[in-house]
């Protein structure tokens, strides 16, 4: 019943995860709609809009829900604000945060060098083929090579980590006392709305009941047969 009359095909849901339909102007104004609607108290939903957040500058790509939702249950936070936060890390912002932690890593592990953010997408790629082709290696013939992977745990991910760690603290936290206002005052604004509905139906139910009623009238009289007697 809620499938789509025209399936989608392969590309269009690749190209939909890189721009989606109504552009990423609207599909962020929904998850912002969605987070503020959360039936949940304020702090809970900004404890989860912080693990979003935090595990966006985390490298555990393909397992960003999965760790926000984890993240989101030991602090006691909302997880499906959760599951929403990590928005924040799209195919816009990837790149950025991917350079940034990545720098600050290998500055904090004393790596030389710097990586722009496209060979950090490229390692990523080549890392992921190389991981894909070791496991048909084990139920085939060919040989596996863990040469790539080392290179890329030590050079990309160690220090992307370290540095995502740090920055998506620093941008969780941020994250968490921006939200924290901003859902009470929705949540003081939608309760007015509420108090002055109940206050127009009660006063209109009042109205209701003051007004005079109007008397019944009577049966009409009754309408009597003309005489047809003779005179």
């Amino acid at each position: 019943m809620f499938k789509r009359r025209k399936p989608r095909s392969y590309s269009q849901i690749a190209t939909e995860l890189l721009y989606p339909r109504g552009g990423w102007v609207r599909a962020s104004q929904y998850v912002l709609h969605r987070v503020r609607r959360l039936p949940d108290q304020p702090h809970r939903i900004g404890r989860g809009v912080a693990a979003g957040v935090f595990i966006s500058f985390t490298p555990l790509h393909g397992f960003h829900f999965l760790a926000a939702a984890g993240i989101a249950w030991v602090m006691g936070g909302n997880i499906l604000a959760a599951l929403l936060a990590t928005f924040v890390g799209n195919p816009i912002t990837f790149p950025f945060i991917a350079y940034a932690s990545t720098t600050l890593g290998r500055k904090i592990l004393g790596s030389s060098g710097s990586l722009s953010p496209k060979s950090i997408l490229l390692e990523f790629a080549d890392a992921s083929a190389q991981l894909w082709r070791n496991l048909g290696a084990l139920f085939g013939p060919r040989e596996a090579h863990w040469d790539r992977l080392s290179s890329f745990f030590n050079d990309i991910f160690l220090p992307y980590l370290v540095g995502g760690i740090i920055l998506g603290i620093l941008a969780g936290v941020v994250a968490h006392y921006l939200t924290v206002p901003v859902i009470r005052a929705y949540h003081r604004r939608r309760a007015r709305k509420l108090a002055l509905r109940v206050e127009k139906l009660r006063a209109a139910a009042s109205a209701g009941k003051t007004a005079p009623r109007a008397e019944p009238m009577g049966p009409p009289p009754p309408v009597r047969p003309p005489d047809r007697s003779p005179r």
